[in-house]
């Protein structure tokens, strides 16, 4: 699905890619601040917007649960948006404005990119959006919402899910996550990291990584990985088997198993795959090294691994991926 959708071009040297955050009594005022916050962020090498944000709503005021909002456009800026922000409800039983559901699918069916942000997921669901479709919201509302909409494949065990189309994320931090991911798509990895740096976050988190990890009892030999990551991420040419990184980290592979499942919540062999795959990212976005080289850096040893590996990981092929977002 990754490249069956393209939003259109997001350029400083075109009109600014058209965003509309909706806001409606009941929204989640991190969720929508923290997507305005993220977009507006996004600058040209000439200083100029890259994207251009409008907060939109079914009435001139609108009740959150801590403050009244007189966002400044109506939902017509929905009709002419490029992508459509959605953000969570506070109360899941809260009905929901008819006008909203109705320019969030007229939007949809004119191909717009719409996203939601944690509940936000209930929203696309009553428009009827995510029907037939693999979905996430918060862990907490994930039964919630496999209940009252059987038709959607809810994974409650993923930070966000990208449709092409339509991308559902988990809460606050994950819909973060989920912006810097879509600004990534939009502009490639040097931008994403960019504004990552001026959010003062981290660079954007897989998302297929679990929302919560659930801590088993620390045992005495308990000991952050972080030391073991960071030699992997310098060191992905190499055998990075599990009695290789075993041997590195001075554990059992049994242990080691045990602490990425704790810490990471996926195994060791897992979190090398998608390190290596974010690394060819990067080479094919900056690079001009074939893809045989491009397997050979990130330690996949021959393009047929790289490009299996690839495909399952970010949804198209290497060879795709540069001709979407190849820079300079």
């Amino acid at each position: 699905m990754f490249a069956g959708f393209r939003p259109p071009p997001v350029s400083s040297r075109e009109v600014p890619h058209k965003l509309a955050v909706v806001a409606f009594d009941g929204v989640v005022l991190a969720d929508l601040a923290g997507a305005c916050e993220m977009f507006e962020r996004v600058r040209g090498d000439d200083g100029r917007e890259r994207y251009q944000v409008r907060v939109c709503a079914p009435a001139d005021e609108i009740q959150t649960r801590h403050a009244a909002l007189r966002p400044p456009w109506r939902l017509a800026s929905v009709g002419r948006a490029d992508t459509v922000i959605v953000p969570g409800v506070d109360d899941l039983d809260r009905p929901l404005p008819g006008p909203l559901l109705s320019a969030i699918r007229r939007a949809a069916a004119r191909g717009a990119r719409v996203a939601s942000i944690c509940t936000g997921a209930f929203v696309l669901a009553a428009a009827g959006l995510l029907d037939g479709r693999r979905a996430t919201t918060h862990w907490a509302a994930a039964a919630a919402l496999a209940h009252r909409y059987p038709a959607i494949d809810v994974d409650p065990n993923v930070l966000f899910v990208d449709g092409g189309d339509v991308l559902t994320s988990a809460g606050a931090a994950a819909g973060l996550d989920l912006c810097l991911h879509m600004i990534r798509r939009d502009l490639g990895a040097r931008v994403a990291a960019a504004v990552a740096r001026t959010a003062v976050m981290p660079l954007e988190r897989a998302g297929g990584q679990a929302q919560f990890i659930v801590h088993e009892p620390p045992s005495n030999d308990s000991a952050t990985l972080a030391p073991v990551l960071a030699w992997l991420e310098r060191n992905l040419r190499r055998d990075l088997s599990v009695p290789a990184i075993a041997r590195r980290a001075a554990m059992s592979p049994r242990t080691l198993s045990r602490r990425f499942r704790e810490q990471l919540g996926i195994t060791p062999a897992q979190w090398v795959i998608t390190a290596r795959v974010r690394r060819a990212q990067h080479l094919l976005e900056s690079t001009a090294l074939s893809i045989e080289r491009v397997a050979t850096e990130v330690g996949f040893g021959s393009a047929t691994v790289l490009r299996e590996h690839f495909a399952k990981v970010v949804g198209t092929s290497p060879v795709a991926y540069r001709q979407a977002f190849r820079t300079g």
